[in-house]
């Protein structure tokens, strides 16, 4: 059971780092911003879906956040994350 709990903190962390560093300003606040708000409740599952959501481009995400373009996915995750306001 610890290995398992390790494993899921350590891709905690990575996905923290992730969403930090995307190379845009822009995406590295918004999804920063996003990841600090919610990674720390993520189930396996939501961790999982949260993964999969950082392999798209930021042009990608960014259409499907601002609206400009219907994303191709659904869960649980994505829906936090369409409606996830920033606050600097």
């Amino acid at each position: 059971m610890a290995l398992e709990e390790d494993g899921v903190e350590k891709q905690r962390k990575r996905l923290l780092y992730q969403s930090r560093h995307r190379g845009t300003k822009e995406s590295d606040l918004f999804l920063g911003a996003f990841a600090d708000t919610y990674l720390p409740n993520f189930s396996p599952t939501d961790l999982a879906e949260y993964e999969s959501i950082l392999a798209e481009d930021d042009d990608t995400l960014f259409d499907w956040i601002y609206g400009r373009v219907k994303p191709t996915r659904d869960g649980t995750v994505m829906r936090l994350l369409l409606a996830f306001r920033f606050r600097p």
